[in-house]
């Protein structure tokens, strides 16, 4: 081949960010050598060649946005101008340098993209007053970026400072919160739980887990997903908990599967490993995919009660606040407890309220009843 276009990273994964190229135009490279390493919305992934061959020229810089099916390497060739590995014309390594390149029926990269929407002289004077027109909305004809915009961009940059363009992990955040903004009619049930029977050393996330577990199987509904479009849902038989992990990066929601049928040691050694591998940016991309309901455990850091929000095709989401003492009434004296609040969201199209409340309610009975009632542990 001719072209090498960047790959299936993984499912709903359209796009990586160049993080660093490991070879330079004019390096010879054999089979399965590292060319780039790229930056999903999941992991940073390592892009090894298919072929032996030559480089002739790299498509994008790092920080650029490179999309599934776009040209990442061009190879020295013998052949003529061999543009078939891609649909529609290609430019060559000379053409593509000048700053002027898209290419036909493929998605925009970062630079392409640019070169249609501002002209050269647009994009000197961006050059000049140290503006980036990444993301720069047009005023001109068809969105074109105009002088104007240019100095008005420059000018908030003298005010303010450089804006940062999300990358990676928050930028594919931000894309899903708006979707599910957009798609979801989210209503969020509140609640406690008394704790206090609870001996030192619980692992709280497991109880968590474990209640979970135990209120998908009595009241299915929200162990559920939901198609807005076909107004259709699919009960799961299977419990797959998406557990949110915060990281500098952003947020990672990795899977626990098939929650319902496994020990609790089991599912925290499976925890831990996949924390783990989001920290390190090695986890796989399946293995934060398929999630049928998630629990958000905010109060390992702060917040007592909250709107965690549903991400669709998911209906609901259980937020865990902070573990507080706090008075409560017991057989009618006024004693100090440990309680943790609750904060459930679902989506109001596909669960009712009743079916909501039920679920909480088991989800307190089970974290109420006595530890030495556990079945897991």
């Amino acid at each position: 081949m001719k072209y090498f276009k960047l790959p299936d990273l993984g499912e709903g994964l359209p796009e990586a960010e160049i993080v660093e190229w490991h070879v330079k135009e004019g390096d010879e490279v054999k089979t399965d050598q590292i060319l780039a390493s790229v930056e999903t919305a999941k992991a940073i992934v390592e892009v090894p060649s298919p072929q032996d061959g030559v480089i002739a020229h790299l498509f994008g810089d790092v920080g650029d946005t490179i999309h599934t099916g776009e040209p990442l390497v061009e190879y020295v060739s013998e052949e003529s101008d061999d543009s078939g590995t891609v649909v529609g014309e290609i430019p060559t390594a000379d053409s593509a340098a000048s700053g002027d390149d898209f290419i036909i029926g493929a998605a925009p990269s970062t630079r392409a993209h640019l070169s249609v929407r501002a002209t050269p002289a647009v994009r000197s004077l961006a050059k000049r007053l140290d503006v980036d027109l990444n993301g720069l909305q047009g005023s001109g004809r068809d969105g074109a970026i105009t002088p104007q915009d240019v100095e008005q961009a420059a000018n908030m940059n003298r005010t303010h400072g450089h804006a940062e363009p999300l990358r990676g992990v928050r930028k594919q955040m931000a894309k899903t919160m708006a979707l599910a903004h957009a798609e979801v009619v989210p209503v969020t049930l509140c609640e406690d739980a008394d704790i206090h029977s609870w001996p030192a050393g619980t692992d709280i996330t497991m109880r968590l887990v474990n209640a979970i577990a135990a209120a998908c199987k009595a009241e299915p509904a929200l162990n559920t997903w939901f198609d807005g479009s076909s107004l259709s849902r699919r009960q799961h038989r299977k419990i797959n908990l998406g557990v949110a992990v915060d990281t500098e990066q952003g947020l990672f929601v990795p899977v626990l599967r098939d929650i319902g049928r496994r020990s609790s040691e089991e599912l925290r050694a499976g925890l831990d490993q996949m924390r783990a591998d989001v920290k390190a940016r090695t986890i796989p991309p399946k293995e934060l995919q398929g999630a049928t309901i998630t629990l958000s455990n905010f109060g390992t850091i702060a917040g007592r009660y909250a709107s965690p929000v549903v991400v669709p095709p998911q209906v609901a989401i259980l937020g865990a606040g902070v573990i507080r003492e706090q008075p409560v009434a017991v057989n009618g004296q006024l004693v100090v407890h440990r309680v943790m609040p609750l904060s459930l969201t679902f989506d109001h199209r596909a669960a009712t309220g009743g079916e909501a409340a039920r679920f909480m309610a088991e989800i307190i009975r089970v974290l109420e009843r006595e530890f030495s009632e556990e079945s897991n542990g």
